[in-house]
């Protein structure tokens, strides 16, 4: 008899999502510990990661944003050898869930145009494109994208 992989979801260290920032190959140069130390310090954030069958495979993280009611889910991402698996959409449930229960009235998150597959597992979700940054070429454009909770 086979046994399925396993997939459990899990609060985070920054030395994690440190870890797992490097494994993903769309992120651009490379971020430092320092980086996620002072993007969470002093604020409601949430780290996550997803260890599928006992591996580290993906990260998503956030925090209270500027408007106290909505969570900024800053970032994320799942190593390319575990994709496909349904952890991105786990995470993101996840999160929301928490979020909700934290007293967010909404979850938003930042992306661009060369990421079809982030903008399509938002639509997924129910969140909705409410702002185009444009930044450079068009590849690079700001998709801003919200979900009520």
């Amino acid at each position: 008899m086979e046994n399925s992989p396993s997939l459990q979801l899990r609060e985070a260290s920054l030395t994690e999502l440190f870890w797992l920032h490097e494994r993903i190959t769309e992120f651009p140069g490379k971020a430092s510990l320092s980086y996620y130390e002072e993007r969470l310090r002093h604020r409601v954030s949430l780290a996550l990661v997803a260890l599928w069958d006992g591996e580290l495979a993906g990260f998503k993280v956030g925090y209270q944003s500027e408007l106290p009611e909505q969570f900024y889910s800053w970032m994320g991402g799942i190593r390319p050898e575990f994709r496909r698996k349904g952890i991105a959409t786990a995470l993101a449930a996840e999160q929301e869930r928490w979020a909700k229960e934290a007293g967010f009235r909404a979850v938003f998150f930042k992306t661009r145009n060369r990421f079809p597959g982030m903008i399509q597992l938002g639509i997924a979700r129910g969140y909705k494109v409410v702002d185009l940054l444009p930044k450079g070429g068009v590849e690079n454009y700001r998709i801003v994208m919200r979900k009520d909770l």
